[in-house]
């Protein structure tokens, strides 16, 4: 991302004036954003700095259209989301889980506490993954808490009304699945 970081874009506005966009400063914006989200989604460090990488190419040749962008952080947001969800298509989930799982475990726990607690976040994963697609989408992008309910929306092309009932429905499937599996 260094060659990205210092360039400057110029691009016409909606009136036609000539308007300058920092990209270093979209980065230091936008960059953090955009990896927690492409990490929710690919569930693997190199893939998102990878998909994150990607944003901002696909903003550089786009150059000339920014002014044309009404919200820069959800489109980017949109970008970085399509851009894992292609990512991920490509991966078996049981290729990134384990190690996934292993990430979110706290370092100070014993061993055993954390093969244990690794193995509860292997099997939420997997449950996640029988959600229905647009269940299983929402609670990724939901779990980036900088997200509200309308940049959902807009982010996967619904209702806000529709963000919060797929919300709403995948946290209550989830739950009663793996509560039903401790039974």
């Amino acid at each position: 991302m260094a060659a990205i970081e210092g360039s400057v874009l110029a691009f016409g506005n909606v009136e036609g004036a000539r308007e300058e966009v920092d990209l270093a400063a979209l980065v230091e914006t936008y960059a953090g954003l955009l990896f927690r989200v492409a990490h929710s989604v690919v569930r693997s460090r190199a893939e998102a700095e990878d998909v994150v990488q990607d944003v901002f190419v696909r903003v550089m040749e786009r150059r000339s259209k920014l002014g044309e962008i009404r919200e820069m952080r959800v489109w980017l947001v949109r970008i970085a989301w399509n851009l894992a969800l292609d990512r991920r298509r490509r991966i078996r989930p049981e290729q990134f889980d384990v190690g996934f799982a292993e990430s979110l475990v706290g370092s100070e726990l014993a061993a055993d506490k954390a093969l244990d607690e690794a193995q509860r976040m292997a099997a939420v994963l997997r449950e996640l993954e029988r959600l229905p697609k647009g269940e299983r989408h929402v609670l990724p992008l939901a779990a980036v808490e900088e997200l509200g309910t309308a940049e959902m929306a807009e982010v996967l092309g619904r209702s806000e009304s529709a963000v919060r009932a797929l919300l709403f429905r995948a946290r209550t499937r989830l739950k009663e699945r793996l509560e039903g599996g401790k039974r």
